[in-house]
């Protein structure tokens, strides 16, 4: 949805919300909503400026570079609803060509583009792959900017050098302050020159104390269903509309090790799955992973007793759940049986010990307190 003349924006939307009282006060995600009107309304119709090159350029003739309005980075604790207030911001964001994108898979999709083009031309990618990243968007929205690997660190800065010139506005959300990212990473000290630049071209406003709404809207929810049928399967449906929003489930794709993950509905980092397409489809580790590292809660719905003859099944389920619980995901799902009924008998039994103590202990409130670690 782009703004027209009579569109309420980000700051009346997050205020109608309020008062229908999906949303409780909070006077720090208030002050996020008023800054994110304020960006709205200096990006209406915005498009970069030309480069100052070429024959109009030297004739004087060509448009003068508008100046890019300042972006943001919106930090803090996890559960703040900073993807909300993102949500709301995106969606009234008058700009032609806009993306938004988890940071994991933006970083991703920069190392393959970089893959590309070192096998197409020799010499420095950065410079071809910013232009080409600044053509697609002019407006890019990043959830849970974080670094956590040098290779990311190494080209943050030229990449985002090159961004913001050429007229990228560019607005994150993370649970890290400026000056935290890449904490103790391996040299850091080449990582300082992008925080500073960060710091120069978004204005940084930190999402301070306040509750954790994600974790209040679990807490006290069952996120065990036994046994299987419609009434679990109604629970889940109703689980997945409540984490998410309300917001409608849509196929997302998850890009990594240059190959494609579909996850088929999904929707405002909640991901919701059959038990045959985790764990019947030929997925591994890698893709489990991503799936941990990108969501913060995942719902499986018909998980069934595991027999001898389903090892293989009954190993993908223990592998799905270490990642789930490695990565403090939070769980809900529907099975046949109680954690340590669901794989009783052969080979895998031994190790599925471990995965129904975990399964038990992923319904407790420590773990649901716990945050999401990506």
């Amino acid at each position: 949805m782009i703004d027209g003349p009579s569109s309420p924006g980000p700051l009346a939307t997050y205020r109608a919300l309020r008062q229908a009282g999906k949303l409780d006060p909070d006077p720090a995600q208030l002050l996020a909503a008023e800054k994110l009107q304020s960006l709205a309304k200096a990006l209406s119709g915005y498009r970069p400026g030309g480069n100052g090159s070429g024959w109009k350029a030297r004739l004087g003739l060509a448009r003068r570079r508008e100046t890019p309005p300042q972006g943001l980075y919106l930090f803090g604790d996890p559960g703040r609803g900073k993807s909300m207030l993102m949500d709301l911001f995106f969606e009234h964001a008058d700009v032609e060509r806009k993306r938004r994108v988890h940071f994991h898979a933006f970083m991703l999709d920069v190392h393959e583009r970089m893959h590309r083009f070192r096998q197409a031309v020799a010499g420095e990618p950065i410079g071809p792959l910013a232009a080409e990243l600044a053509e697609e968007s002019w407006l890019l929205c990043f959830d849970e900017f974080q670094v956590n690997d040098i290779a990311d660190a190494m080209i943050l800065g030229r990449l985002f050098e090159a961004l913001l010139e050429s007229g990228v506005v560019v607005v994150a959300t993370s649970n890290f302050a400026p000056d935290d990212l890449y904490k103790d990473g391996l040299q850091r000290e080449l990582f300082l020159p992008f925080i500073a630049l960060l710091k120069e071209k978004l204005d940084v406003l930190h999402l301070e104390g306040g509750i954790d709404w994600r974790r209040r809207r679990i807490r006290g929810m069952r996120t065990y269903h036994t046994p299987l049928g419609p009434a679990a399967t109604a629970a889940l449906d109703s689980a997945f509309a409540v984490l998410a929003d309300g917001a409608p489930a849509k196929p997302e794709v998850l890009t990594f090790h240059g190959r494609d993950l579909t996850v088929r509905r999904a929707a405002k980092g909640v991901a919701q799955f059959t038990f045959d397409e985790l764990c019947q489809s030929p997925l591994g580790p890698a893709d489990f992973l991503a799936i941990a590292q990108h969501f913060r809660t995942v719902i499986v719905d018909g998980i069934p007793v595991l027999t001898p003859e389903r090892r293989n099944e009954a190993q993908r389920l223990v592998t799905l759940i270490d990642e789930l619980y490695e990565h403090r995901v939070h769980l809900i799902c529907a099975a046949e049986a109680e954690p340590d009924q669901i794989c009783p008998a052969g080979k895998v039994a031994i190790l599925f010990r471990r995965t129904a103590s975990r399964l038990i202990e992923m319904q407790s409130a420590e773990y649901l307190e716990q945050a999401h670690l990506t």
